[in-house]
């Protein structure tokens, strides 16, 4: 493996929804060239890649895994990646090690809401893309297309998908599901901007697509049918007609793709107005010369006796014109389906029509780590100058360096990533080594003995840089390295010896001594220092990859325990395995001492808890029900919202909560206002940036000029918080576009757009966690008289504002040094001062448990003025701070409850996660789909139905609380006819008051008087969080108080 050339050598990946073919695709590339251990027999009925029990009983890959191809003088690392939502967290480790993608997109079912996701997960990590539109067969079988139709509907894919990465290339993209509702749609119809596109217009859109990313015409484009084992490009059958038509190559290249015609008297190739000129009725180039051909063969094998045996005929002329080899045996075979995937696949091989593809199209690890260098190793400038010209900051560009040129120098320095770690089973690592040697497969512990466990945890891993030898001392840098901070190497930096390397064969392993750059491999000996992905370097001074990015997190969560409370340490034990051995589970301890799990979905959860009790705990195990995330927020009055803004600004607002701490010295009156709901979603994505800039990572010791999440992109010499700035900015612009949409008075909306303006300049802390989407906001100094020679107003300083560049740091300062120039005592304002950490310790506290259901706050801004007294000699027992607690603690409590009130007094709701939903079904089970979605609370937003198909196509959306079974319900009362796939979309909050209580005669008429009236789902929501949470609940134990009450009624 040592020996290989890096520029004979194509590492890609299969990317697409589920089922639409990407292992059976990997089952005839393997079996053409994977060293025979796949039969071409078997190729499409193994599933060679889904190796485990229940990839194989649910027929869905859950897991990517690597083999090593060789086609003609290459070599071919292909990944294959599951398509089920739950399991995206592999294509995003496939995509990392990946340098080009292979996407398939099924010809009847279209693009699905999993292909946009694969397809940006492709953009972000700057992979390179090949299209493959599979199943074309289809087409002719069931759907029993004419070659126009087909080839109508192939158009228009290849636009939609063209329209879908036009999008991601303009940065003008959504980054959640419903980018699909306000995408342009395929074929005539709304363009993206919205006006129509008709016939005409949209053939001119087609000829003008030099920027669009697949051309069947470049070659980048498949037409396959995977399961038959055939496929082509527009390069083979230009090659096929070079000769015939004396035309060249190039020319039919371009050709065979869009409105270009064949004009037999001529033997010229026209356009569109040519054709019209000449009055002639040709249909395109690839109707004519392409499909035409493939529909007669599909004709003569599937009717080979038909109108005088034909179909035998026309088959024994394509074997014989082509020189293919076909056993007599499959062509006289009576199954129609074996005589034509035995001529097909000899006649448009599958696996060489791909991997010419990939080998044609893909580049090379050094071609690719060039252009991938800025995702994969952000360039960092160092703000010190001492730093800047120390030897570790000289050292740390000469490994960047390195890896952008993919140097396989044995001096070079050796760096690799590592994406995800994978358990395997001891039985199944290889007993000999490279040379022959035996090798030593036990597994050793922290404690340096054995651990006597039945799984071996390997590193799935790809080498950028230098050469990786088995045996190499090695450093394993976290995501939080910092090679600039000393402090940052005894907690992220560690020194390992690589055991072995192995290359990746499937399930297979196959021993090799040392792997080059651009080579993927398996690593044993990392399984004690790993926990999910890391990277490796030869030498501390380098910096660590970025991140990888996830298209969902984890939702899914349940409280899991031994069935046996002796088996509780193994429980814990498994819990450690699991959450090395899947990148995406994670495991966490509640307040009340529950182990949580927590997953992508139900398929991803029930396969965590099969393999906890069979594979890494052994043990039985007690399950939960689902435990549901929920936010507390307060409902939004857009009507008086600009009121309520500059009441809260100037401090003079009735509705406040004030409280006073225990011994009496400081009074606490909170004010709370809702922010947008486009601010309060983008604080909450931009978790990561806002810690970044919140713990001064940003600005400080470095500037992070490049995308972490591949949604915030700064240049090379612009300020790296200026897109953050400027998408808060643009959500407020939004929020009050929304609020005020009917309102035509502008100078309302200017002065409204101010005000918001002056929060953004008055922040003091966001919560919960110091990065949540809730705001404290700095009370108003000038128009406040709190402060006085009796008593000083906490006044709090603008930290955020300053630290995002919405206000200058120099105004700030001048703002505390006229506070201390006041009249009051030198010692109280001291005082007061040192509880500014106290009230934001309370505004956390608050933030994070609200009221309702002690959930998480969201998208509330709170205006705290805490007014501080001096002490009172002439009480005695205020002499004694410990009877009442320390200062500190009454403050922030007395904050924390103050804010938990006004909430409560501002009608508080509950928000909940919502799924996308995509739903495909047959026009019979329409019913039965709607009354399953009404069943579960759902809210339809779109249906449409597919051209050509009598299926359905539904966006719904699904509150996350009522989506546990919706699957197997909605397969249950549809005879398995229709299916789902649910995406995590957003948040959103109910209307419903939890503490309604009629009042007025209509509603008393409808909901009966206060004692009969029913909880509304809100209630029974936050009643269900509270009793699992062990809080106190509202409920009637006894609702009759009778001896004894039978249901008969006598009279």
């Amino acid at each position: 493996m040592g020996d290989f050339d890096p520029r004979k050598l194509r590492n890609i990946c299969i990317l697409a929804h589920v089922d639409h073919g990407k292992t059976t695709l990997a089952d005839h590339l393997i079996a053409a060239s994977g060293g025979g251990v796949l039969h071409p027999k078997q190729a499409g009925k193994l599933r060679f890649m889904d190796y485990l029990d229940e990839e194989q009983r649910r027929a869905i890959t859950m897991k990517s895994s690597s083999i090593l191809l060789r086609y003609k003088e290459y070599c071919v690392n292909l990944i294959d990646s599951p398509g089920h939502m739950d399991f995206c967290s592999e294509v995003s480790t496939a995509a990392r090690l990946s340098d080009g993608a292979l996407v398939l997109v099924d010809a009847v079912e279209g693009v699905h809401i999993q292909t946009h996701a694969v397809l940006r997960q492709a953009w972000v990590e700057k992979v390179t893309p090949c299209l493959v539109l599979n199943k074309i067969d289809r087409l002719i079988s069931e759907l029993k297309m004419s070659p126009m139709e087909a080839y109508e509907r192939l158009l228009r894919i290849v636009h939609e998908v063209n329209g879908i990465m036009s999008a991601y290339k303009s940065e003008k993209y959504l980054s959640d599901v419903d980018s699909i509702l306000a995408g342009p749609g395929p074929g005539p119809g709304p363009g993206p901007s919205g006006e129509v596109v008709d016939e005409k217009n949209y053939e001119l859109l087609l000829e003008d697509d030099e920027g669009d990313v697949f051309q069947p015409q470049k070659g980048n484009v498949a037409f396959a049918c995977a399961f038959d084992g055939w496929g082509f490009t527009i390069w083979d059958f230009a090659e096929l007609y070079a000769t015939k038509l004396g035309a060249s190559m190039e020319a039919l290249r371009k050709a065979l793709w869009g409105p270009r015609y064949y004009i037999s008297k001529t033997k010229m190739i026209v356009g569109h107005k040519a054709l019209i000129s000449a009055g002639s009725k040709a249909q395109p180039m690839f109707v004519k010369f392409v499909l035409e051909p493939l529909w007669q063969v599909y004709q003569a094998a599937l009717d080979p006796h038909g109108d005088g045996n034909k179909g035998i005929i026309m088959l024994e002329k394509v074997v014989k014109s082509f020189n293919l080899s076909v056993p007599p045996r499959e062509l006289q075979n009576r199954d129609p389906k074996v005589v034509l995937q035995a001529v097909m696949s000899r006649w448009l091989p599958l696996s060489d029509t791909i991997l010419s593809m990939v080998v044609r199209c893909m580049p090379d690890p050094i071609a690719a780590q060039s252009l991938r260098i800025s995702r994969l190793l952000p360039k960092r400038e160092v703000a010190d100058d001492d730093i800047a010209g120390s030897d570790a900051v000289a050292e740390a560009q000469l490994v960047r360096r390195s890896v952008e040129i993919c140097s396989s120098d044995p001096e070079a320095p050796c760096v690799a990533f590592v994406s995800k770690m994978f358990a395997v089973p001891l039985k199944l690592l290889p007993q000999r080594g490279p040379n022959g040697e035996r090798l030593n497969n036990d597994i050793i512990d922290e404690s340096g003995s054995s651990s006597g466990s039945d799984e071996c945890f390997l590193a799935f891993a790809r080498v950028f840089s230098g050469v990786l030898s088995a045996g190499q001392r090695i450093f394993v840098l976290s995501a939080l390295y910092d090679p600039l901070k000393a402090e940052t190497v005894q907690k992220y930096l560690q020194e390992v010896e690589l055991h072995s390397l192995y290359l990746m064969m499937g399930q297979g392993l196959k021993p090799v001594s040392s792997a080059k750059a651009g080579n993927v491999v398996a690593i044993k000996g990392l399984g004690q220092y790993i926990l999910k992905s890391a990277t490796l370097s030869s030498t501390k001074n380098c910096w660590p990859f970025s991140s990888m990015l996830f298209q969902v997190s984890p939702t899914l969560k349940v409280a899991i325990e031994p069935s046996d409370p002796a088996d509780m340490g193994a429980l814990m034990k498994g819990l450690r395995l699991l959450n090395r051995a899947d990148s995406f589970v994670e495991v966490t301890v509640s307040s009340r001492g529950e182990h949580v799990l927590a997953a992508a979905g139900e398929v991803h959860l029930e396969r965590c808890i099969k393999d906890l009790k069979e594979r890494f705990a052994k043990v039985s195990l007690e399950v939960s029900p689902p435990l549901v995330s929920y936010k507390e927020t307060i409902e939004a009055e857009g009507s008086n919202l600009a009121d309520d803004i500059r009441l809260l600004l100037c401090s003079v607002s009735s509705e406040c909560v004030e409280k006073t701490t225990p011994n009496g010295r400081c009074t606490v009156r909170v004010h709370v206002l809702k922010l947008p709901t486009s601010l309060t979603k983008l604080l909450d994505e931009s978790r990561d940036i806002l810690g970044e800039v919140i713990g001064g990572k940003l600005g400080k010791t470095y500037k992070r000029l490049g995308s972490q999440g591949g949604s915030i992109v700064a240049e090379d010499d612009e300020d790296p918080l200026e897109p953050l700035r400027k998408r808060i900015v643009d959500a407020v612009e939004e929020g009050e576009f929304v609020s005020a949409r009917g309102d035509n008075d502008l100078d309302k909306m200017q002065r409204r757009r101010t005000l918001w303006y002056q929060i953004l300049k008055r922040i003091w802390a966001l919560g919960p966690s110091h990065v949540g989407p809730n705001m404290l906001l700095i009370p108003n100094c000038e128009g406040n008289n709190s402060s006085s020679e009796t008593c000083v107003l906490v006044r709090g300083t603008p930290n955020i504002s300053v630290k995002m560049g919405f206000l200058d740091n120099s105004s700030s300062s001048n703002a505390i040094r006229d506070i201390w120039g006041s009249g009051a005592s030198q010692s109280l304002y001291a005082e007061a001062e040192s509880l500014e950490s106290s009230i934001v310790s309370g505004f956390q506290m608050a933030t994070a448990a609200g009221p309702l259901c002690d959930e998480p706050m969201w998208g509330l801004a709170f205006i705290v003025e805490a007014t501080i007294f001096p002490p009172n000699e002439s009480d005695t027992h205020l002499q004694q701070p410990e009877q009442l607690g320390l200062f500190t603690g009454q403050v922030m409590t007395t904050v924390k409850d103050a804010c938990r009130a006004a909430v409560l007094q501002r009608k508080p709701r509950l928000v909940e996660a919502m799924y996308f939903c995509e739903l495909n079904t047959p026009t019979e089970y329409l019913g039965a789909m709607y009354a399953v979605l009404a069943r579960r609370r759902a809210r339809v937003v779109k249906e449409e139905m597919q051209e050509g198909s009598p299926l359905f196509t539904v966006h719904a959306y699904v509150p996350v609380a009522e989506s546990f079974g919706f699957p197997d319900e909605l397969r249950r009362w549809t005879s398995g006819a229709s299916s789902a796939l649910l995406v995590l979309s957003h948040w959103e909050a109910l209307s419903e008051d939890p503490f309604f209580v009629p009042k007025t005669e209509e509603e008393m008429e409808e909901f009966g008087d206060g004692s009969s009236v029913l909880q509304n789902t809100a209630r029974k929501l936050i009643d269900a969080v509270r009793r699992r949470k062990g809080l106190p609940v509202e409920e009637k134990l006894v609702r009759h108080a009778t001896k004894q009450r039978t249901l008969a009624r006598k009279v």
